[in-house]
């Protein structure tokens, strides 16, 4: 009992230690860095009705909220920070962009909730631009606010995805980022308001705020960090594009089975013969295309990866391995998720 007690304390002991010295770290990282914040759409609440909860509340003022929240958070940390909008008014993209620019931001950072066909989702979606071999510091920025955005709003109990933005826009990825490319930037969906209980939350400020202060905890460590480079897109690697559907079709009735066509998917690859495989890679190859973004849609082209490899077609089976190393970034906390799915799916 005694060793116990010594063991307990000890690991105690280094938690504490461990959580003094990133304290220390962060303390002052913000400190002169000017961060633009960038709170998605606005002004369109007359010709927009496709970015609105169940009951009305619509992302461009929830955007807004969070926005304003970090700026506070932000200035309190002594950082200059610069927004693209603090009013409920539309802004053109390449406006966006260009304030950042001109204002020589360190970092760039896009806020956004998401919505889906499927009421029942809501995770976060990290977007990065390009390439995760060339925007070396996106991808850590990402990594990291997808880490306190699952602290702060989900407890740990959620999976979530980091993502080029190229797997939802094939042909040039999204404006925000791509005319802010060489800027360490991202851009997140924090959640899904067309969750009807995630909508509710997203009207409560005290939420808000929670939300805000992830991206405070993110940018305090990516700055204590020594920053990784951003090459010059495409200039390591090529990934071919990969057809998606749209925002406007992926609201549509048949884009809810994602999930479900995942699992039918799996179920036949498991069988193994050639008939089986070839409806397998239709099934993964349907959810990768209806919910490019989503938590499983990684696993969607590991799986088709595995078939063309299997069917003896080699190209396609390296494109794929091009871009789930490049498109997808593998996140851990997903994999929990992923087992129970096809454990509970296949018995």
């Amino acid at each position: 009992m005694e060793k116990l007690l010594i063991v307990v304390f000890f690991f105690a002991f280094l938690s504490c230690f461990y959580q003094h010295d990133v304290a220390r770290k962060t303390s002052n990282s913000l400190k002169g860095k000017i961060i633009c914040i960038d709170p998605g759409h606005g002004g369109t609440a007359k010709t927009d009705n496709y970015r609105v909860g169940p009951t009305g509340e619509r992302e461009e003022w929830i955007n807004l909220r969070v926005g304003l929240a970090l700026k506070q958070l932000l200035e309190s940390k002594g950082a200059a920070v610069v927004m693209t909008r603090e009013k409920d008014i539309n802004v053109p993209l390449s406006d966006r962009a260009k304030i950042a620019l001109e204002h020589n931001a360190d970092v760039f950072v896009s806020i956004h909730h998401n919505a889906t066909a499927d009421p029942e989702v809501n995770f976060p979606i990290v977007y990065f631009h390009g390439n995760a071999s060339e925007n070396r510091a996106g991808v850590l920025l990402g990594r990291l606010l997808v880490k306190s955005l699952s602290k702060e709003l989900y407890d740990n109990q959620n999976p979530a995805s980091l993502v080029s933005d190229l797997v939802i826009f094939p042909g040039g990825g999204t404006a925000v980022l791509r005319e802010t490319y060489g800027i360490p930037a991202v851009l997140a969906e924090a959640s899904f308001f067309t969750n009807p209980d995630e909508e509710q939350r997203l009207k409560n400020h005290e939420y808000n705020q929670k939300e805000a202060k992830a991206y405070l905890e993110a940018l305090e460590i990516f700055f204590s960090e020594k920053r990784p480079p951003i090459y010059d897109l495409n200039s390591r690697v090529k990934v071919k594009p990969f057809q998606v559907l749209q925002e406007a079709d992926r609201m549509k009735p048949e884009a809810r089975k994602w999930k479900a066509d995942f699992v039918a998917g799996y179920r036949l690859y498991s069988k193994g013969d050639a008939v089986s495989l070839q409806k397998a890679l239709n099934l993964f190859t349907e959810s990768a295309r209806s919910f490019p973004d989503s938590w499983l849609s990684r696993q969607n082209h590991v799986y088709r990866s595995k078939i063309f490899d299997d069917i003896g077609r080699q190209d396609q089976q390296k494109d794929e391995e091009t871009r789930i190393s490049e498109h997808y970034i593998h996140l851990k906390q997903n994999d929990a998720f992923l087992k129970g799915l096809t454990k509970q799916k296949s018995g």
